[in-house]
């Protein structure tokens, strides 16, 4: 089976930037009161996001484990669609024992333009094992619908049914 894929050219420069931005931002805050331990664990981030549509809605599922309920904002605003959340660490452990720190923390926001299709006022998010899923309804007039097909002149077609000669 052939799979074609779609070739984005400015992908690679985009996750480049994002590399860019994080170690500018190490080395802005590695100065700063709280110390270099403290940069390295709070940067910014954006959790990755699957989107997927159907006749009746869109949903788009965050990975954002660790992270409060209390913590997570969702927002419509004119037709832009924003999730803001913090993933807090754990202040409980000791940081001075941390050979290598991995996880991110800190704020993230990701924002999404909705389409006209969808129905600001039937949204719903649910948070569950540490994905965040919102669904967005579609207005009515945006779903499809099925329409019949007549064949021949409906004159025939009862004449036929009837037994009747046309």
């Amino acid at each position: 089976m052939t799979l074609l894929t779609r070739w984005e050219p400015f992908r690679e420069f985009s996750t480049m930037q994002d590399r860019l931005n994080r170690m500018n931002r190490l080395f802005r805050e590695s100065y700063s009161p709280e110390g270099p331990e403290e940069a390295l664990t709070t940067t910014s981030f954006a959790p990755p996001v699957d989107i997927y549509e159907d006749e009746h809605s869109i949903t788009l599922k965050l990975e954002v484990p660790g992270i409060d309920e209390k913590d997570i904002d969702v927002r419509i605003e004119n037709t832009t669609l924003t999730v803001h959340g913090e993933r807090k660490i754990e202040k409980d452990e000791k940081e001075e024992n941390f050979r290598r720190v991995e996880r991110q923390y800190g704020g993230f926001t990701r924002s999404f333009t909705l389409p006209s299709s969808v129905d600001p006022g039937q949204v719903s998010a649910d948070y569950e094992k540490g994905v965040l899923k919102i669904k967005l309804a579609k207005k009515a007039e945006a779903k499809p619908k099925q329409i019949k097909v007549n064949v021949g002149s409906e004159k025939t077609l009862e004449a036929k049914v009837h037994g009747k000669a046309a």
